[in-house]
Parts: C-alpha cells; structure tokens; sequence
C-alpha cells in the first residue's frame, strides 16, 4: 500500500502585530518552537521558565518610566520593566532595565543561566545576543541613542557586554525577516534532529522531533500480501532504525479525580477543590495535582470551581450514574484551528478515511489476538488463525462498509474466546446472585457482569480519548472510520479502536482474576446488571492501575504509561494531517 501524499495547505493566519524579542530569541534557538509558541499559542512551562519567572519578580514589580529622547542629558538613569515598540519593524521589547548614562541608553536582560565560555573569554550565548540586539534596534527607532547591552546572567552573576555594531544589527534585521516569513507560511518547521536543545525544551512531548524524524526516514518493508504497511502480519515490528531519546516523562504527576458518590458537592477554597456531603468537608484535592475531574451522576459543582479548573487547564467530565459519557468543560486551550482545518479536510477524503481505517482496524484485531496469547489458558488455535487471517484481509479492505464486517468477524472470535482469559473462581458462594460467565458481548444494556464492566471501560476510555484529542487541538466529534453521528466523539472512537483489548479488556481481566471485583459488586436493575457504589469504586481503581502502567512503544522502544501513550498516538496522527508524516503508526503491542 503506497503512502497517501498529504501536502500541507497554505493557511491564511492573522499574525501578532508585533514580533515581541522573546521571539525572536525562540526563533534563533528553534524555528519549530517559535512556530509552536508565536504562531499557534502554545506553551508548557519548565524548570526553566519557572526560575525565569523567579527571576523577573523583582524586575516586573519595580516599573520605571524613561524620558523622552530629547530629554536625555548626562545624568545617570536606571528605569525598570520598560516596553516599546518600533512600527517600521514590527517589533516590540519588554526591556529588564535601562541603564542612562552620558545620553546612551544600553539596556540590561537578566537570564537565569550561565553565559557561554569560549577561548576569546565570555560571550553572549547566540540567543540572547540576538535578542538584546532587537532591543537595541526598537530603542534606535524611538530616538534614542543605544550602542551596546549586556546580559546579567543570574547563576554566575556576571555581566556580559555586546556592542551594536552594522554586522550584527544587519544580522538581526535578517533573523526577524525570517521568523515574520515562517510565520507568515502556516508550514511548522521541521523537528531538529539530534539536538541537544530539545533534551531540555517544554515542549518537547508537543514537538515530538526524534518520534517525527524517526517516522519520516524509516524503511517500510512490504508484508507477506507484497503491500507496504507499518504492520507485519508475522512476527512482531522491529524498532525504527533511527535511535529515539525519550524526551517525555513515562508518567504524568497529575492524576485524576472520580467523585462517585451522589449528592455530593463541589467548591473550591483557592487553589484546592473542597468535596462536601451535606454540610460535612469529606476531601480536599489540590487542583495543582489534577489532571481531570470525573463526575459521576447527581454530583453538583460550583461556578468558582468550574472557573478556576478551566483557567488551570483541567477538564470536567461529565457521567451517568451508570457510567454513560456525557460531555465535557475545559477551558480555551484548543486554539489550534488550523489543525481542525486539515482535519475537516481530510475526513471529506474517501481514500485518507479508507487508508487510515485499514491500519486501525488491523491493529484493533492484532491486540485482541495478542490478548488471546497472552492470557487464554489453551490459545485457540482455528480463532488465531483466523484472526490473523482477517487482519490481513483489513489492510486490503475496499471500504469502510468492508471493514466494518471484517472488524465484527474478528470480534466474534475474540469474545468467543472471551471467557477463556477468566481465571477468577465464578462465585463466592453456590447462593451468589451473579456469576463471570461470559457467553458473548452484549450492551444497551449490559446484561452480565463482564459486559457491565466492559461497557464503563469503554466509556472511560472514550472519554481519555477525547481529552487528548482536545489538548492536541483536534474536534473530537469528526472521525474518520466512524463517520458522522450526532453526540459521538468520532475521532475519539477511531484512537480508541486499537486500545480496546489492551487497556479495557485488560482491565477487566485484571479485575475479575485478581478480585479485585467480586459478584457482590453488581446489582440487577430491569434488564440490565450495574455495577454498585463500591463495585465502581473499585473498577475506576483497576482501569487507572492499567492506564498508569509502563508499556514499550514497538517503533521507539522506550516506556511510557497508557495516559502518556494516548496523546503521543493523537500527536503523530497530528503529524499525518499536518504532511509531517505519511502514515499513522498504530500502537500494536509485541
């Protein structure tokens, strides 16, 4: 199967007025972070920006007010955290401090490190020389006579000086000639390769630049059908050629919130959530230490809560009581429009939509036939074989009406199998009201325990899913495979198809053999079996335990947990949509 070509478009962007020296100090460091940061909005803060803020505290407080040009005379000046901007350039400079002496103006920018040692003695590391230059540019261009700056650099404590001289002016006119051209083109730069910088970058679990590099140069071998194809219908895929430092964190520090107790009530006090039955404090959550909050049914929230979760970038989930995904509020952190663009785009595409369902559906059914191998205790051989058979049959799929019943056939197999990965004692007791026989999948409602416990699963996973798409910048609501339907997360259902077996039925499995669940955790209402209280209580244990295990990724061969997993996956189907890319390596466990 040849690679779709995926040309980026030409995105028409209202850029800034103004191309502010931080910038441009960006775009000297990394065009591909400047583009992130200057023209999509986007940025994660590190240690870094953290001592940087330290840094500037005292700066920022301490304002000042420089007199106009002609007002300048001998005496000595010193004026604090002072903005101006130069309209013929375009360029605009929040200046540290600003020294006066002699009728010269040479502004000072405090950085938190340490300035660069070479065998001419100290200098300005690139970066800084050239935005110290910018500010000496916008002075020049409000009247003011400027010809040198320096850098204090905080950890060594020491100044460092740069004359304005005609080259480096020239140069600098040339580097802001250049960002406004990249930002101006709608085209993200390519990823840095090899580079020590992003070992050190915020934003670097964005960027992703060995991930990208690494896809863009690895041979594709053909499979046994002589197609090319990111998957191998035999043994399992080898790392990509290209070594792939992990430049994220295999975990997040941030962990979720599930309130499942109805009645309950939810305000805030600060910067901490304060959960209350009735009239009595049962929990307070630091909302520094959340990563999402997870109603389950009758739960109210206040309005200062809602506000301060959104302005902290932390979602509210919204459920049934039985676990029926509602909806979701967050803040206005999905500003990339023109990702949502190329998507809206491409899901108009019949070949892009039939492409990219061929891989999720093999790899949905490779999962489940890992699972089968993994933990049936007599692996079916027919149900294998015909498994492997149909993921085979899924990468030739004409269509998504094809694919569709190849997906339905495959998972005839597997839940045949199902109840072959059970291992856990059925009941307690010969009394027990219910049992973990499994005879098949059933849902709306779920009729036996296993299948309560795989629809909640699915729905968690589905709302997971559907955060990531949102803090990649995607709508989850337009897919691919899953076409159009009115309140279905799309896209969401198309990342999630190949997780399935691996984090929710794993979950499931993991909870029932270990018993962690036991029948006495359901109870029957009409038709359906629900899980109680406890019984959810326990689930949402078991379902977080498998998304914050470590899992080796089989194309960059480092591990990371199930969560961080799920956004890199809506990255690099980014990175498709972008052109950055020409195929969607689905996540296919060894």
């Amino acid at each position: 199967m040849a690679t779709l070509p995926i040309a980026p478009q030409p995105a028409s962007r209202e850029l800034p007025d103004y191309l502010p020296a931080r910038m441009v100090n960006e775009f000297v460091y990394c065009p591909r972070l400047f583009f992130y940061e200057f023209v999509e909005d986007l940025f994660r803060p590190s240690v870094d920006t953290e001592e940087g803020k330290v840094l500037h505290k005292r700066v920022d407080r301490e304002g000042g007010r420089l007199p106009p040009p002609e007002e300048i005379g001998e005496e000595r000046i010193h004026s604090r955290s002072i903005t101006l901007s130069s309209d013929r350039y375009r360029l605009i400079a929040g200046m540290d401090l600003l020294e006066v002496e002699d009728g010269a103006v040479t502004p000072v920018d405090y950085k938190h490190g340490r300035p660069r040692e070479t065998s001419a003695g100290l200098e300005l590391w690139p970066t800084d020389r050239i935005q110290l230059a910018v500010q000496g540019l916008v002075l020049r261009e409000n009247g003011y006579r400027c010809e040198e700056g320096l850098v204090f650099y905080a950890k060594t404590r020491q100044r460092v000086r740069v004359v304005f001289d005609g080259p480096l002016m020239e140069e600098t006119l040339q580097v802001v000639a250049e960002a406004w051209r990249t930002a101006a083109s709608g085209v993200l730069p390519p990823p840095l390769s090899d580079s020590p910088k992003c070992t050190g970058c915020s934003l670097a679990p964005i960027c992703l630049p060995d991930e990208t590099n690494a896809l863009r140069a690895a041979p594709r071998q053909p499979d046994e059908t002589g197609q090319l194809s990111l998957f191998d219908t035999g043994p399992p895929r080898k790392p990509v050629a290209a070594e792939v430092r992990r430049l994220v964190t295999p975990r997040d520090d941030l962990r979720p919130v599930y309130l499942d107790t109805q009645g309950l009530r939810v305000g805030k006090s600060g910067e901490v959530l304060q959960v209350r039955e009735k009239d009595t404090l049962r929990q307070e959550i630091r909302i520094g230490e959340t990563c999402q909050v997870n109603l389950m049914g009758n739960i109210q929230i206040s309005t200062q809560a809602v506000q301060t979760l959104c302005s902290a970038e932390v979602p509210i989930c919204y459920f049934s009581q039985g676990g029926w995904f509602y909806g979701i509020t967050t803040g206005l952190s999905t500003r990339n429009v023109f990702l949502r663009r190329s998507q809206f785009r491409l899901a108009e595409s019949e070949a892009f939509c039939l492409h990219l369902a061929r891989k999720l559906v093999a790899g949905k059914i490779r999962n489940q036939r890992t699972m089968l191998l993994r933990n049936h205790i007599e692996p079916p051989g027919p149900a294998l074989r015909a498994m492997k058979d149909l993921a085979a049959r899924a990468e030739r799929g004409s269509s998504l009406d094809e694919l569709l019943g190849i997906e339905g056939a495959a998972g005839r197999f597997y839940f045949g199998e199902f109840a072959g990965m059970l291992k856990s004692p059925d009941t307690e007791n010969a009394a027990a009201p219910f049992s973990f026989d499994f005879a098949k999948r059933n849902r709306r409602p779920p009729r036996d325990p296993v299948n309560a416990l795989l629809s909640l699963g699915y729905s968690l996973l589905a709302k997971d899913l559907t955060l990531a798409c949102y803090a990649v910048g995607f709508d989850p609501m337009m897919g691919f495979y899953h076409q159009l339907r009115f309140g279905r997360p799309a896209l969401a259902l198309d990342l999630m198809e190949p997780f399935r077996p691996l984090i929710v039925d794993s979950a499931v499995l993991n909870a029932i053999n270990t018993r962690m669940l036991a029948p006495r955790d359901f109870v029957r209402a009409g038709g359906a079996v629900v899980l109680s209280p406890e019984g959810r209580k326990a689930f949402y244990r078991a379902y977080e335990l498998r998304m914050d295990s470590l899992v080796t990724h089989p194309l960059f061969d480092y591990r990371v947990s199930y969560r961080r997993l799920l956004e890199i996956q809506a990255r690099l189907l980014a990175r498709v949509l972008e052109g950055e890319i020409g195929e969607y390596p689905v996540f296919v466990t060894r």
